[in-house]
């Protein structure tokens, strides 16, 4: 019980120094400038680099790879934390730990392991994921992208959309279907590299919100690529990726985690602040009864985090755990940031103060990696197994 209570300790003092860490790097390097990058959809490759060398690009890359050999709470800490400030940069640090980089780490030999991942868990090299298709997002079983074998090669075509980093990544871990529409093990995995012949980044879409993180197509005409940049064997795409989106689900869960508290703590200074009537607004029942729902839904949301976080470190069954995480913490960040919005007032709907900012990120944590109606899926069916 004496050691058990020095490593909760000690655990918790790691998570502390990583979350004071990234909170004063945000505050001093992100917050300054990030509506100038939201008003540009600039993606701040610079801050990247910089958190590469802080350890957050490789959180969950083992030391001798170049990461930081962390577990996924000290991996949600740094989430949090950068979501807290900008959920654009705490999505972009998301996805590139555990889409593109996680599945090298997960599914990859020792060769592509040693090439690849000490690249991206210092951010020398950017990574991108591709899965989601124009006419096919949660039905992926009929992709319209192939890989077709030939000798050695195989020849990649088709396309990719809303794909982080399509456009910056040096690296993307794309899905390809081997097989017929709609069949079991009918989906491969290829690492593709920047650069090589017929491998483009389309269009850059105009978002509502997380402008800063960079969302493009991805193009593939007649990509020749080597079976050594195989991730896996040929049929166990798809596999890997629902290995993949189960971890990917805990960071979407952090990433609306983030979100909330930041609009809560905005929307509790106000209710401070702001005086009608001969008192703070956070007097009134109608306020304070709004702050009681939000802390006890952020409450909530942590608690579904942290179970997700102890199985999956622990190797165990995460699918469902992870799904819940997912659903209720990104739906409670987009009921939190409406009501931040609604206490702030004529306030809360202008770029001069934080929450209008949160209002239009939060929607995003119900539709990528899964919407909403996926994850119910998800959940109601293992309910049945």
């Amino acid at each position: 019980m004496i050691a058990e209570a020095i490593d909760k300790h000690e655990k918790q003092e790691i998570l502390d120094n990583i979350t004071q860490s990234v909170k004063e790097f945000a505050e001093k390097h992100i917050k300054p400038q990030m509506m100038e990058w939201d008003e540009s959809q600039e993606f701040p490759i610079h801050v990247f680099k910089e958190l590469g060398k802080m350890g957050l690009m490789g959180m969950l890359v083992p030391e001798e790879y170049g990461g930081s050999g962390f577990g996924y709470h000290e991996y949600v800490a740094g989430i949090v934390a950068l979501s807290k400030v900008d959920p654009s940069i705490g999505l972009s640090m998301a996805a590139h730990n555990s889409l593109c980089t996680n599945q090298i780490l997960m599914f990859g030999n020792e060769e592509q392991k040693r090439k690849y991942l000490p690249k991206l868990a210092t951010a020398e090299w950017i990574g991108a994921w591709g899965l989601t298709e124009p006419n096919t997002g949660s039905d992926a079983g009929n992709m319209k992208t192939t890989a077709v074998q030939d000798g050695d090669y195989f020849i990649i075509n088709g396309a990719k959309n809303f794909i982080t980093h399509g456009k910056t990544g040096q690296v993307a871990v794309i899905m390809t279907r081997t097989g017929a529409p709609n069949t079991s093990s009918n989906s491969t995995a290829f690492i593709l590299e920047k650069g090589m012949a017929g491998f483009t980044a389309g269009r850059k879409e105009n978002k509502l919100g997380m402008r800063a993180s960079e969302t493009t197509e991805l193009i593939f005409d007649n990509v020749r690529v080597h079976k050594s940049q195989m991730l896996g064997n040929v049929g166990e795409g798809f596999h890997q990726a629902m290995k993949i989106l189960d971890g990917g689900r805990i960071s979407i869960a952090a990433l609306s985690l983030g979100i909330a508290i930041g609009a809560y703590e905005a929307a509790l200074q106000y209710s401070k602040e702001r005086h009608q009537f001969g008192q703070n607004i956070g007097k009134f029942q109608a306020i304070g009864f709004k702050l009681a729902e939000m802390a006890t839904e952020i409450e909530a949301s942590t608690l579904l985090i942290e179970k997700a976080c102890d199985l999956k470190d622990a190797n165990k069954a995460v699918t469902t755990a992870s799904a819940m995480a997912k659903y209720y913490a990104s739906e409670v960040c987009v009921r939190v940031a409406n009501d931040a919005v609604q206490i702030f007032g004529g306030y809360g709907y202008t770029k001069d103060y934080p929450v209008e900012k949160f209002y239009r990120d939060s929607k995003l944590c119900t539709i990528g990696e899964g919407t909403t109606e996926i994850q119910k899926l998800v959940i109601s069916r293992n309910l049945f197994k």
